[in-house]
């Protein structure tokens, strides 16, 4: 009996020991993830500083302005092909003080006052002298420049005065022209007259001794004689003004109806005759002020 009661005892004893729940072996504690390094802000760059402010005035509208670019010191073109000279300095300075961002063009001189009136640009500065037939035509701006009438006589002459010392000389002028005009009136038969086609044929003559003087546009005598074969002469007596013959001067071009842009305009060319800059531009060019 004592055998079977042992094997009913092992056999209980195993039952209880696989009824108790089994333990698993405790997981080490794990750390909360880091959180992650918040990222490194760049390093503040500082701001640009502004560039130097113009001393102008931002544009305010936009005008184009025409010239031949075929007279110079006056207008011609240069290296680039753009417009300058004389007058483009001059409308340089008038568009800045009338706040006009301004663009020039050179066209054929017969295109400039057909093209004004078609509205292809705004205004023409190209030495267009004032007269009745274009202020029938168009508006002008006061005069900005004027070249009087001179002489110009071989070095030494015994000229340098008034013009009645060449009665009874040879004046050699251009024939059908305002000059022509001035000499008629005023020398009458008192001094012997020599036309020519063109001026530069009357100065040739004179280089030639043919004649005495030549009697014409003080700017284009003086520029002659600035050149190699102009270096014989120079410009004597005093300069010829006279409204009625001689023209009162250039202008600019405008459309009539642009009233306010030519009020703008002759207020700026005013002022630079005013302020000295009108001067400063003028002795770029030329050793006598054409105003």
């Amino acid at each position: 009996m004592r055998p079977l009661l042992s094997l009913v005892a092992l056999v209980a004893m195993t039952a209880v020991a696989s009824a108790q729940p089994q333990q698993t072996p405790a997981q080490p504690q794990q750390k909360p993830a880091a959180k992650p390094a918040a990222a490194a802000k760049p390093a503040a760059t500082p701001a640009a500083k502004p560039g130097p402010k113009s001393p102008f005035a931002p544009a305010a509208f936009k005008i184009t302005i025409a010239t031949e670019g075929a007279f110079p010191p006056f207008n011609y073109l240069d290296r680039k092909g753009m417009p300058a000279g004389f007058e483009m300095e001059l409308a340089q300075e008038a568009c800045q003080r009338i706040k006009a961002e301004c663009e020039f063009i050179a066209l054929k001189w017969d295109e400039l006052i057909p093209g004004l009136l078609e509205k292809k640009f705004d205004i023409i500065m190209s030495s267009m002298e004032v007269t009745r037939e274009r202020r029938q035509r168009m508006g002008l701006s006061r005069r900005y420049y004027l070249s009087p009438g001179a002489f110009i006589a071989p070095k030494g002459a015994p000229y340098d005065g008034p013009p009645s010392l060449l009665r009874n000389k040879r004046i050699g002028i251009q024939k059908d022209s305002t000059h022509a005009d001035w000499a008629d009136k005023s020398f009458r038969r008192s001094a012997q007259l020599k036309r020519y086609a063109s001026v530069q044929e009357a100065l040739t003559a004179l280089a030639n001794e043919e004649v005495d003087a030549v009697f014409g546009d003080k700017a284009q005598l003086w520029l002659w004689s600035q050149k190699p074969e102009g270096k014989c002469c120079e410009l004597v007596g005093q300069d010829i003004k006279d409204t009625q013959t001689l023209g009162v001067g250039v202008a600019a071009g405008l459309r009539k109806e642009d009233a306010k842009l030519r009020e703008a305009l002759n207020k700026a060319f005013g002022e630079m005759m005013t302020d000295g800059t009108y001067k400063k531009i003028n002795d770029k060019y030329f050793p006598f002020v054409l105003n």
